[in-house]
Parts: structure tokens; C-alpha cells; sequence
């Protein structure tokens, strides 16, 4: 959203907020200012202040074409909710961000973002990019075995690029902190807290745990490292003076 602020010359004249308990009247305030100055009001995360919503229906219906600045912009986003004002709904353009189908895909969508600069993210990049491989891979498997009812999960998560964020976060900062690499920090924080922190269920959080420890392992420094028992999916040797395009290459022979 901010690199579209600025391709349209807006990121000066942009106020965001993210809603709340308590958030309400500051929202109130910002897009009766903006529709007045002409201004983009970017409300974050309504699904979090439901009780706010017939507030925010309300001011939307009060925006006529003869008092509104032409420039003015209300951006809003939102999980899936059922309380979410349908009036509102109606009467603004809707964009959808779904998690991509498959695990190539998937893959290849966080890969895609990625540089030769941010895999060479610590000071220990060769570990970095398998471990950061693993990450990913283990991200798309949680991603996936949704698609599997309850053989994958007991319940439906909503896991999301944010889980994978922190915990990209994480590995960069305890790479650079400890000498050898640290198993059992990694793991514990990324599939009991990062991921966890969604989990409800206790074996689905057994479960979890065993599926991350399959992947940030000692092993997986081993050529060819193989992620499942056919040995299609594997850690692989990246090449120093282009890891991004190592990878991406290697995502680009996986099956659909």
C-alpha cells in the first residue's frame, strides 16, 4: 500500500490507523478531516473493533459528492467477518488477497519478493538461506495441509505471511546472536509462539511442533537434504554470487 502512496504521490497525504478498543473517535476525526482536505484515510484491521462498524457505516453514508473533496480516499481492511456492514461493502471497490494454491506456488510467491541482499541477511549467510528455505517450505506446509480437512488440521487456521515474518525476523537475529545455530530457540518460538499463537487445539500443536522440527534440524546441511520421503523436495546447494536466482530457478522445476 505504501509503494502505491507513492507511484500516485499520495504518501504525504496519507493517514493510517490501526482499529481498536478505543480507536473510534481518532477514526471519526480522520476521515471527517480527509474527506474535508481531500486527504487518503487508511483504516487497518476493522475486523478488530466490530462494535465500531455501524459508526463507520454511518459516516460512509454521510459522504456526499457536493461536500467531499474529489481526492479523498477511504481504504479499509479487513479478515473474512460477518459483521462487516454489507452497505459498505456494496458501495466500494473490493479487492481480495487469497494465499497462493500449492506449494510451488506458495513457494514461489515468497521467493518472488526476496534478493540477493536479504539472503545475505546475517553473518552467517550460507546457514541462513537453507534455514530460510526450510522456513518458507515449512510455512507452505502449514498453508497446505488445509486442504486436507482433518487429516491436516483438527481445526482451520488462517495462517498468514505476518507468521512468517517474525519468524524470518527471528532467524536473522538469533543467527547473528549465537555461534552455533540454536535448534531449540528456533523451533520452540516458531511453532509454539509464531504459528502457535493461532493454535487451539492440542494435537494440532503437537502437531506443529513435529513438522518444524522436521525442517530446522542439523540435517539439513547435508547435500540434498531431502524434505520428503520421494526426495522431489530437498535443501539445496544455492550459488554464492546469485542465491535469489538459485532458488527461483530450483522453485521453477517443482511439480504444479
Amino acid at each position: 500500500f505504501n509503494g502505491f502512496c507513492a507511484e500516485m504521490r499520495f504518501d504525504k497525504k496519507v493517514k493510517s490507523l490501526s482499529l481498536g478498543q478505543g480507536q473510534g473517535p481518532k477514526a471519526t476525526r480522520m476521515i471527517e478531516e480527509g474527506s474535508e482536505k481531500g486527504s487518503w484515510v487508511y483504516l487497518q484491521n476493522c475486523h478488530l473493533f466490530i462494535s465500531w462498524l455501524t459508526e463507520l457505516e454511518r459516516l460512509c453514508d454521510g459522504l456526499a459528492p457536493e461536500t467531499t473533496h474529489r481526492d479523498f480516499r477511504l481504504w479499509l481492511t479487513s479478515m473474512p467477518s460477518g459483521a462487516f456492514p454489507v452497505a459498505i461493502l456494496q458501495n466500494g471497490v473490493k479487492m481480495t488477497n487469497e494465499p497462493p494454491k500449492g506449494l510451488k506456488a506458495n513457494l514461489k510467491s515468497v521467493y518472488f519478493k526476496l534478493d540477493d541482499d536479504q539472503l545475505s541477511a546475517t553473518t552467517k549467510p550460507e546457514a541462513y538461506q537453507k534455514l530460510l528455505f526450510a522456513l518458507v517450505f515449512f510455512h507452505a506446509s502449514c498453508q497446505e495441509r488445509r486442504k486436507f480437512g482433518p487429516l491436516g488440521w483438527n481445526v482451520p487456521y488462517e495462517f498468514n505471511e505476518t507468521d512468517l515474518d517474525i519468524s524470518r525476523g527471528q532467524l536473522e537475529m538469533f543467527l547473528d546472536a549465537y555461534d552455533e545455530v540454536p535448534y531449540r530457540v528456533l523451533c520452540f518460538l516458531t511453532s509454539y509462539i509464531n504459528y502457535g499463537g493461532r493454535v487451539t487445539d492440542y494435537i494440532d500443536i503437537r502437531t506443529i511442533d513435529v513438522i518444524m522440527k522436521s525442517f530446522y534440524r542439523p540435517q539439513i546441511f547435508e547435500k540434498d537434504y531431502p524434505f520428503d520421503a520421494s526426495g522431489t523436495y530437498k535443501s539445496i546447494e544455492a550459488d554464492a554470487e546469485r542465491p535469489h536466482a538459485s532458488y527461483m530457478e530450483y522453485i521453477e522445476t517443482l511439480p504444479l
